[in-house]
């Protein structure tokens, strides 16, 4: 019952919020934090409440919902799904608190926030493939309106951009959902998964192709990925938070679920084609990232390179690999979410993300260049620190069967060096531009979005095993199915 009700809180707060009158702004912010609140609350719960020993699914409902179909509403998780439920409920209650920079449209705003939470949240926990592709649907109006109407710049373009690509990547999962069901008559992704190696090689490529299209595009992988930059720029800072943080990693979970598990053998002769993704994606995101100007754009080309690093974990089918995989994810969305913060904490106050218009600001702003070095640093793969940890897995992972993706990637571990140092001496070091010399340090609201995300960037990096723990029975099970022995 622990995941209907986390998963009712952001439904029940738009409920409650579309109910509110529109001229009470307040009220309705408060009742999303409080749903987001109360999902973060059951987050902890289920973390506390869950048995890491336990490799199968823990906390099942399972009720008939459209039983013509065989349809059911079927919740669950593993340690496969608990990091990014954890990761959702988190960065869902932060990137609400942050939502304080939205002046305008208020009841809107807040209750395709929630709806956005709500589909998030049941994509993770999900164990039917309709119902699992119902949330991953669900997600995209949201955010097409999240971005078109309450982002910046091209922010029709942006949205526009972030649909067509996603709702084209949809029509590969689709089609290959209604095949598996044809041939096997049912939703149940443990029943698939439990039969997986039963279907003929020739069906699993086709069927694991139109997975994988859907897939990286959320990822995402290169050539995929071009939405991505475009949707981070446009889109407000709450949501850049959400897109980056959380978004993403739905296609990387469902590779994890679904792709490699139900489809293995399918899974494992595309092996190679996306370790290699992964790889010109690392070295290319990096590169790119180099030659941005504006700050946010930068932030946005480094999530391409970094969730690279999932793919080519993922492709090793090693327990260092996939570890370092779900740990890469997990991490990203942590350090990713906090540089989106404080991108956005200086464009509220200086109305440019320009990195040739700062310069000086670490003599000026010392609370927001501790916090910028900080997580420049977690990004960069500083050891000590949650960034380092998934990348070095992932690599490692992979360097006896995927050698020449993973040296190859290395490219991209130096040019982020290049990157990140770059980004922070234009911003923090030099003479200090006297149009910033009054220029207000971090509040008390933004420190309280940001000191969580660094004190779980710190704990994890110092000490993984609080992290890998929570999957490591989970992982070694997925490996069983995948590889059969």
């Amino acid at each position: 019952m622990i995941l209907t009700q986390m998963l009712l809180c952001p439904v029940i707060g738009l409920l409650v919020a579309l109910a509110l009158p529109k001229n009470r702004p307040g009220w309705i912010r408060a009742v999303a934090i409080t749903a987001t609140g109360a999902a973060l609350l059951l987050g902890v719960k289920l973390l506390l409440a869950f048995d890491p020993n336990a490799p199968g699914i823990q906390f099942q409902q399972r009720v008939s919902w459209i039983a013509p179909l065989n349809v059911y509403y079927n919740v669950g998780i593993d340690g496969l799904s608990l990091p990014m439920v954890l990761l959702t409920v988190l960065l869902g209650f932060i990137a609400c608190l942050a939502s304080n920079s939205i002046k305008t449209r208020h009841k809107e705003y807040y209750v395709l926030y929630l709806l956005l939470v709500a589909g998030m949240l049941g994509t993770f926990i999900a164990l039917d493939l309709f119902l699992f592709y119902v949330f991953w649907e669900m997600v995209l109006v949201p955010m097409y309106f999240l971005i078109g109407i309450w982002g910046g710049g091209r922010r029709e373009y942006s949205a526009f951009k972030f649909f067509v690509y996603t709702l084209a990547g949809s029509m590969g999962i689709l089609l290959s959902i209604l095949t598996l069901y044809f041939r096997t008559q049912t939703f149940d992704i443990l029943t698939l998964t439990a039969t997986g190696h039963s279907l003929e090689l020739g069906l699993q490529k086709l069927l694991f192709i139109g997975f994988f299209v859907g897939f990286a595009v959320k990822v995402p992988l290169f050539p995929f990925h071009t939405w991505l930059p475009d949707a981070h720029v446009d889109a407000p800072t709450p949501i850049s938070v959400i897109l980056a943080g959380v978004l993403l990693k739905m296609g990387g979970y469902a590779f994890l679920r679904i792709g490699y598990p139900i489809l293995p053998d399918g899974a494992r002769s595309f092996g190679w084609l996306m370790a290699g993704l992964g790889a010109i994606g690392v070295v290319y995101g990096a590169f790119v990232a180099l030659a941005q100007t504006d700050l946010k754009k930068l932030v946005a080309y480094s999530s391409v390179s970094h969730m690279g690093f999932v793919a080519i974990g993922l492709a090793s089918l090693t327990p260092e690999g996939v570890h370092g995989a779900i740990f890469q994810m997990f991490s990203h969305g942590i350090v990713t979410g906090g540089m989106f913060l404080l991108v956005g904490v200086l464009y509220e106050r200086t109305h440019t993300r320009s990195l040739d218009a700062f310069g000086g600001l670490g003599v000026r702003v010392p609370k927001f260049s501790a916090l910028f070095i900080f997580f420049s640093m977690a990004s960069l793969g500083l050891p000590g620190l949650s960034g380092f940890v998934g990348e070095f897995l992932s690599l490692l992972g992979a360097y006896e069967s995927l050698q020449k993706a993973v040296i190859f990637a290395t490219i991209g571990i130096v040019m982020t060096a290049a990157y990140t140092l770059t980004a922070t001496q234009k911003v923090l070091l030099g003479p200090l531009n006297e149009k910033w010399k009054a220029l207000p340090d971090v509040d008390g609201l933004e420190m309280l979005t940001l000191v969580p995300l660094l004190v779980l960037t710190l704990v994890i990096g110092v000490y993984p095993l609080f992290l890998i723990g929570l999957q490591d029975a989970s992982v070694q099970r997925f490996l069983t199915q995948v590889l059969g022995a």
